[in-house]
């Protein structure tokens, strides 16, 4: 609330409405919150999760829906027809599937510190361009879990009767207020198994306001003696273009980059065809190509 207000004129009309508790069904001012939200420009709700109450050790859910009247707050207020953006404050991932679906704009803002207000504000009104990036997976449900990105090429792929086996957001997802295009995916055809590999893209900045992008590059060894997963981060780098702009990034890939446990527990580089993916997420792969070790 204090973040907003020091962002705004004076001018500016603001009408708070608790709305409901994170966990308990009372209070509930949830048609004090539709009234409030039917009379403004734009509603912001604030949902998720309350601190050293549902965080920390000691502290298990069963599931990771919003507690308590949270969605149903967050379902009158959309009704109302205005704009409606939802800044989430959690430690831990939540399966927002309807606010996915319906929400045009949602802020993971995690546990925030005594600056998070005028944080969050400054994204809200553009006065920064949100940059990060997730480093967990958010499922849809919890059933999902363990879910990761990384998951074993040994994994059965099938997925669920009543809802799509894929995560509501991917590990490495970020949105940002402008747009970037990828090209000119480079490296060498071939490398000895002490080699280092060079992996080179150009990124451009094809919107119209400066921003920072996280290029991250992805590998698969398709064919190996022990089982390996289908992608892994191996080097990520985060840029800051200008709009129009164009920056070539390098990314290395060490021996380590690309070893295995063998059979015989020795960590080892072994000869084969390694695929190459960058992009802007683990599911957002831009550019492809591959490499050999050779023997």
């Amino acid at each position: 609330m204090e973040g907003i207000k020091n962002k705004v004129s004076p001018k500016t009309k603001i009408t708070y409405v608790k709305g409901c508790d994170v966990i308990e069904t009372t209070p509930n001012e949830i048609s004090k919150a539709r009234n409030a939200a039917r009379n403004a420009d734009i509603a912001i709700v604030v949902i998720g999760e309350a601190g050293y109450r549902t965080n920390g050790e000691g502290r298990d859910v069963a599931s990771l829906d919003l507690t308590g009247l949270q969605e149903e707050l967050l379902k009158a207020v959309h009704a109302t027809g205005t704009p409606t953006i939802v800044v989430l404050i959690n430690g831990r991932p939540l399966s927002i599937r309807w606010a996915s679906e319906n929400i045009p704009a949602i802020v993971e803002a995690w546990m925030c510190g005594e600056q998070g207000g005028n944080a969050i504000a400054e994204v809200l009104f553009g006065d920064y361009n949100p940059s990060g990036r997730l480093p967990i997976t958010i499922p849809r449900h919890s059933g999902q879990y363990p879910f990761y990105y990384n998951y074993s090429a040994t994994k059965d792929g099938a997925g669920y009767i009543d809802m799509p086996a894929t995560p509501l957001y991917e590990f490495g997802f970020g949105l940002s207020y402008t747009t970037f295009d990828y090209s000119n995916l480079s490296m060498p055809k071939e490398i000895n198994k002490a080699g280092e590999v060079e992996v080179s893209v150009d990124v451009k900045n094809t919107g119209a306001v400066k921003g920072d992008e996280v290029v991250q590059l992805y590998i698969n060894d398709i064919i190996s003696t022990t089982s390996k997963p289908v992608k892994e981060l191996k080097g990520y780098e985060k840029i800051t273009l200008e709009p129009g702009e164009k920056k070539t990034v390098k990314l290395k890939l060490l021996p380590e980059d690309l070893s295995l446990f063998d059979r015989d527990m020795n960590f080892v580089v072994e000869p084969g065809t390694f695929e190459v993916m960058v992009g802007s997420s683990s599911q957002d792969i831009r550019l492809k190509g591959e490499f050999e070790v050779m023997k």
